[in-house]
């Protein structure tokens, strides 16, 4: 093993160019949820030049590659991709800064689709050194409900074959590049959208006597809504509900006739998800009822919470430990953010990890899903290398060769 684990490293820095520039055109040409039409195509004339076999059309832009080692039918492992960007406008100043106005990859899914790409190409110069196979998933629109990994797997993505474990990798700018992270269990939120239409009487705003006041009625939504976190959740378990948009079309003097706004839950226990909702609802159209108004309450069920399988994402620390040394292995906590890999751990047993790409030298330190979010690209080296290690040293380890 300690001859493969070598050439994963040599072919990283091999193939380490040729990746960066991959990112870079992926990023220069930021395409939002089921509209990757141009990265598929790139994805898949990449596999088609280097002779990976591959399916497109998937959810509409999502890409099912295999690599088949000796023996492909004894065991397979998935490595999966998010390809989609943000509708944020970009404020980079660099060569590959996005083309495409109002768009950007703000979360780094042009640095996981990339990632996976080298892990591709390494694996496929390997092929001939492990047992089974690898699935390559490349899955577009994680970025917006319903996503599109339930949309792959209703679609057949994870059959023919089925794989018995799968990673996801997704960039990280707290972490210094060179570093992974990873938790067990319970790691990333549910979410919930919710939208909500305060119904009052407008009117002006000098005359309240004549009104049924729907900004008033709005503003003790949002507040008796946080009493659903601060006194009916318990403590011990994270949870957050937030209202961002709050619109009322009035003006200094015009009382609206109603007021739009909308907001998210997330939570890591199904059964308080949804009380939650229900909470939601009753107290939502109580209050604007008991203040003469009325109040439309839509609840779009988002994603499940991320579990890591404890086996294989210990597996995957000690992987990880092997190929990058134990003082860059990190232990990650609770996030209340969501993923839709979600969906794949409740069918396969599954690790979603985190990349270290930050860079305090080259000041790459901005926060995911802003203007100014990059990647240190040395990160690329450790991505690729790491899933293809990943995906070697699973299917070893589970064919019992050594």
């Amino acid at each position: 093993m300690d001859k493969i684990l070598q050439e994963i490293k040599k072919y990283s820095e091999v193939f380490f160019d040729e990746i960066v520039e991959l990112r870079r055109r992926i990023h220069k040409n930021p395409e939002l949820a089921f509209e990757e039409h141009e990265t598929a195509a790139l994805i898949s004339d990449f596999l088609k030049q280097n002779n990976i076999s591959h399916t497109t059309g998937i959810a509409k832009t999502g890409i099912v590659a295999l690599i088949r080692g000796n023996n492909p039918d004894l065991n397979t492992i998935a490595l999966r991709a998010d390809m989609d960007a943000l509708p944020i406008y970009e404020k980079n100043e660099v060569d590959y800064k996005s083309k495409n106005e109002g768009k950007m990859h703000a979360c780094g899914h042009d640095a996981h689709t990339a990632s996976l790409l080298g892990a591709a190409k390494i694996l496929h110069k390997l092929k001939d050194s492990f047992e089974g196979t690898v699935k390559l998933i490349f899955q577009p629109s994680e970025e917006k409900y319903p996503g599109g990994a339930k949309v792959m797997i209703d679609e057949g993505v994870l059959d023919n074959p089925k794989p018995a474990m799968i990673f996801g990798q997704h960039v990280f700018p707290e972490l210094e590049a060179g570093k992974v992270g990873l938790k067990s269990g319970k790691y990333m939120a549910s979410t919930d959208e919710l939208y909500f239409t305060v119904k009052g009487k407008g009117g002006h705003g000098a005359i309240p006597q004549k009104n049924i006041d729907p900004v008033l009625i709005a503003s003790h939504i949002v507040v008796a809504l946080q009493q659903i976190v601060s006194r009916n959740s318990n403590p011990a378990l994270p949870c957050v509900l937030s209202i961002g948009r709050f619109i009322a079309e009035g003006q200094t003097n015009i009382i609206p006739d109603e007021v739009k706004m909308e907001g998210i839950i997330r939570t890591f226990d199904e059964e308080w998800r949804e009380e939650m909702r229900k909470r939601v609802v009753k107290i939502s159209k109580g209050i604007a009822q008991s203040m003469g108004g009325d109040c439309e309450v839509r609840i779009d069920q988002g994603y499940p919470f991320v579990f890591n399988d404890p086996v294989v994402t210990q597996k995957a620390r000690q992987f990880a430990i092997e190929y990058l040394g134990e003082e860059n292995v990190t232990e990650l906590e609770l996030r209340t953010t969501a993923e839709d890999f979600a969906y794949f751990a409740q069918q396969v047993a599954g690790c979603f990890y985190r990349l270290g790409t930050r860079s305090e030298k080259r000041g790459i330190t901005s926060n995911l899903h802003t203007a100014t979010f990059d990647i240190e690209e040395e990160s690329l080296k450790t991505g690729m290398g790491l899933m293809a290690w990943l995906a070697v040293k699973s299917l070893k380890e589970s064919t019992g060769e050594e």
